[in-house]
């Protein structure tokens, strides 16, 4: 294993600084965070996932103007779609086949309109990431969440509804499955909820309710050799995983189905600092992702292991180009390489900046005790 040279603490708290400054500049009027702003494929759009994350990192730095201007957001996008929810929502009571067209997509445009061009659409672990995420910034900041009521509402619903449907993963990919990593999601954002006060008696109940099966499903067909797996059913780990125990609960850290999953992950996808998604990747030919090198840092850092989560963080730190701008993910260990072409030439280099990644150096940074004194 390659030895990484430790950062020095102010460099990496200057990274902080820059990290805060990159999701500022690129944070679009509307309070939207677009996933990158320059990335052909992403360009224009905002992702809840992306964006529950990256609010995340902005609300430990301090920046509540930021973050209150992104929930604002989400809170009007989902909003105007109530109608189209309850819509929704009767056609599932009353035992129909809702087609995946008519269900509400996983990216928005930044004035929070749906998208034109074709996306892979269907993905609850926004909505669950989103819910999750709001509540989150509230209790930290001693914030009445009701400020956000009427989207958490619509989340409800639509989550409530539609969990247990199969749907693409955070990578977009698998529609045919049930992932792991969304039902953690599903229960983090729910549980949440209940516990925020904020829904109606009906809707808590159905938070609480939905949380447990999504948890009794994950727990039943999704665990293999000791760690949670990729999808129901399947043997293999996925990046993601370690969010189904910091943040999302799904199972309690230190259990030894936690312990087992984030050493599974840092086994079979951590190459000296620097995460895969998973060992089937092609995109861009399979390299690693920055902000799944903090998630992981993130999980050791619950469990104690602060020496561990320093190393990611300083591989993470490594990755910012000189600008402090932080990539999507690099190059330097694919797994499958010979596939990297074929999408330079469809979409261009890789996503610089994205601000996820930022967002999750911001959070592994204030795990590690690194924002004290340098919020906004």
């Amino acid at each position: 294993m390659t030895t990484l040279p430790s950062h020095r603490t102010h460099d990496l708290v200057a990274l902080a600084r820059r990290s805060h400054a990159v999701i500022r500049e690129h944070q679009h009027a509307s309070g939207a965070y677009p996933a990158s702003p320059t990335f052909s494929a992403y360009r224009g759009y905002a992702w809840l996932r992306d964006g529950g994350f990256t609010a995340e990192g902005m609300s430990r730095y301090g920046d509540l103007a930021s973050v209150n201007a992104f929930h604002d957001w989400v809170d009007a996008t989902l909003s105007a779609r109530r109608d189209q929810v309850d819509e929704l929502v009767a056609l599932r009571a009353a035992g129909r086949e809702v087609p995946r067209d008519l269900l509400l997509p996983t990216r928005f445009t930044l004035d929070g309109g749906d998208g034109t061009d074709e996306w892979w659409d269907f993905q609850t672990d926004g909505y669950g990431t989103w819910l999750w995420s709001v509540v989150t910034h509230a209790r930290r900041h001693g914030l009445d969440p009701g400020r956000w009521r009427r989207g958490i509402e619509v989340a409800v619903d639509f989550v409530g509804a539609f969990w247990d449907r199969p749907c693409f993963d955070w990578w977009e990919e698998h529609d045919e499955q049930r992932h792991v990593s969304t039902l953690g999601a599903i229960v983090g954002g729910l549980e949440a909820v209940a516990g925020a006060g904020v829904p109606d008696a009906a809707r808590a109940s159905t938070c609480r309710d939905v949380a447990a099966r999504a948890r009794a499903l994950a727990l039943a067909e999704g665990v293999a050799d000791g760690h949670l797996t990729k999808w129901l059913g399947s043997t293999a780990v996925d990046g993601s995983l370690p969010a189904c125990v910091v943040p999302f609960g799904l199972v309690e850290v230190g259990s030894p189905l936690a312990r087992g999953t984030v050493a599974a992950v840092a086994r079979d996808l951590d190459a000296d600092g620097g995460v895969h998604r998973f060992l089937a990747d092609v995109f861009y030919g399979g390299g690693q992702w920055l902000l799944l090198s903090c998630l992981l840092g993130w999980n050791l850092a619950a469990q104690g292991d602060t020496e561990g989560a320093r190393r990611l963080l300083d591989w993470v730190a490594a990755q910012a180009a000189d600008s402090g701008e932080m990539p999507e993910q690099v190059g330097h260990h694919l797994l499958h390489p010979h596939t990297r072409a074929e999408w330079v030439e469809r979409w261009g280099e890789v996503a610089t900046p994205l601000l996820w990644s930022h967002g999750m150096y911001l959070v592994l940074a204030d795990e590690l005790g690194l924002l004290e004194g340098v919020q906004a």
